[in-house]
């Protein structure tokens, strides 16, 4: 195995990445905030998160990993004001929705998992400390961090803040990324607005705060990783930097990963184009979890992944050859013995692999190899060549595939019913599920492969599951 390396935004450059504290990973990503459900943009960034976690334990790593769920912000106080209900209620159900579509999406859950409003005594004694380091200033009941003490802001995103009035500020947590001011560290309420009575005066925390506190409060003044959507470099991380070093004196974070935008057909998601998709969307038209999985980790994470009809047609078909594959290692029929062609094969797969994920995460690569290794020992077996002691290796090589990239386990319908979607299985009778098992069979015997996967993706998608038997036939059961 080689070295890991991870381009790090702070530097522009990538980097090999060496853990602070031997055999550990102190790692901080940016949560959900849970005013509604989280979109496919956001998964993008989770799923690449999950990676990289995923990958970081296989080298026998051991996490130490905090996602932090933003539950106050203003979106969420008047949304729940407008229901009449409270901001913890209010959110209750959008963070069981988050971990629910997580759990869909094979995402592990971090060791710590955090409502921000859980840690607002943490909040209050970081601003204290940066109150003492005259880093502060107060103005109508609110707190304001002065960005011209920080000589080093604007180090992570490289912005100019030159022409910048010292002294401006923005009052809300909603402004745009382009907006480098002053920024608001405590915010005094406003009438019938939710609020905290603290040492430092009523009112609520601004969003950057947050993560400052919460990131420090489990990992320590230096974090390992920090990672977050590209969207979140300026003003979010700038300013989280520029508060936890003015506090400690110490770098904040060593590695600072950012994960490119999803554009669906070549354009920005948006409600008002009308290609705004929740993962809960996509599973409605009868898309599987592992297809929307497998979709959002086939491009690497710093490249923009152009969500199309066509791109999760294609991850759908590349999941089930995947699955069809394995399940033909499992029970087909060889030669006893090994070809040595074969273990070798299956060696060079895993390296390539392993390779692909060292060198900055490129799942391109990494994937890349795994197909490579399916052609070829589908070639093998069909040519005869392919022996029983050579299922061993290929198959150690699809698991390792598989410790990353979680989409081999067939367990969309009862993630699919977990999240109260209905299988479809009813819809089709005996004769007809009878019917178009024989015409797969059919496909097959032609290597008309696509139609084969077709008809087995629609079948899987109504809940029926196809095995092959040991004479060579194919009986179905529902899931």
């Amino acid at each position: 195995m080689g070295e890991i390396l991870l381009h790090n935004t702070l530097t522009s450059s990538t980097e090999r990445f060496v853990p602070l504290h031997a055999g550990e990973v102190r790692m901080y990503t940016c949560g959900p905030t849970v005013y509604d459900y989280a979109h496919i943009g956001n998964y993008r960034t989770f799923v690449f998160q999950d990676i990289l976690r995923r990958f970081l334990k296989s080298r026998g790593l051991r996490m130490k990993h905090v996602m932090n769920l933003t539950d106050v912000d203003d979106r969420i106080i008047q949304n729940a004001a407008e229901k009449g209900i409270s901001i913890f209620d209010y959110t209750a159900q959008y963070i069981q929705a988050f971990k629910d579509d997580m759990n869909a999406l094979s995402c592990e859950t971090p060791e710590h998992l955090i409502r921000a409003t859980d840690c607002i005594e943490d909040m209050v004694a970081l601003i204290e400390r940066l109150e003492a380091k005259g880093m502060t200033y107060r103005s109508d009941g609110s707190i304001y961090y002065r960005i011209a003490k920080f000589p080093d802001y604007g180090k992570l995103s490289k912005i100019d803040l030159s022409g910048i009035q010292a002294g401006a500020r923005v009052e809300v947590d909603r402004y745009e990324k382009a907006d480098a001011r002053d920024f608001a560290l405590w915010k005094s309420p406003k009438p019938g607005e939710h609020f905290w009575e603290t040492r430092i005066g009523p009112g609520r925390p601004g969003w950057h705060i947050e993560c400052s506190a919460m990131a420090m409060k489990f990992l320590g003044d230096t974090l390992d990783i920090h990672t977050g959507g590209i969207d979140l470099a300026f003003p979010h991380h700038e300013n989280e930097i520029a508060q936890s070093e003015a506090a400690t004196g110490h770098p904040f974070v060593r590695y600072w990963l950012h994960a490119e935008h999803l554009i669906i057909d070549g354009e920005k998601m948006s409600k008002s184009l009308g290609n705004f998709y929740t993962l809960r969307d996509l599973l409605k038209k009868g898309h599987k979890p592992s297809t929307v999985r497998y979709l959002l980790a086939s491009v690497p994470y710093r490249r923009q992944l152009n969500f199309t009809a066509d791109s999760i047609q294609q991850a759908a078909s590349s999941v089930e050859r995947l699955r069809n594959f394995v399940a033909r290692l499992r029970e087909g029929k060889f030669p006893a013995g090994n070809n040595a062609a074969m273990q070798k094969r299956a060696k060079e797969a895993i390296a390539g692999f392993e390779a692909g994920l060292e060198d900055d995460l490129n799942t391109a690569v990494a994937l890349a190899a795994i197909f490579d290794l399916v052609r070829d020992v589908n070639t093998a077996m069909d040519r005869g060549e392919f022996r029983q002691q050579d299922a061993v290796p290929v198959l150690d090589a699809m698991n390792k595939f598989d410790e990353i990239f979680a989409v081999l386990e067939d367990n969309d319908a009862s993630k699919l019913r977990a999240l109260g979607f209905a299988s479809a299985s009813e819809e089709l009778t005996a004769e007809q599920i009878e019917a178009l098992v024989a015409e797969r069979q059919q496909a097959r015997k032609q290597r008309n492969f696509k139609r084969a996967d077709e008809i087995r993706q629609e079948l899987a998608d109504r809940g029926i599951l196809l095995e092959d038997t040991r004479d060579g036939g194919i009986r179905w059961k529902k899931k």
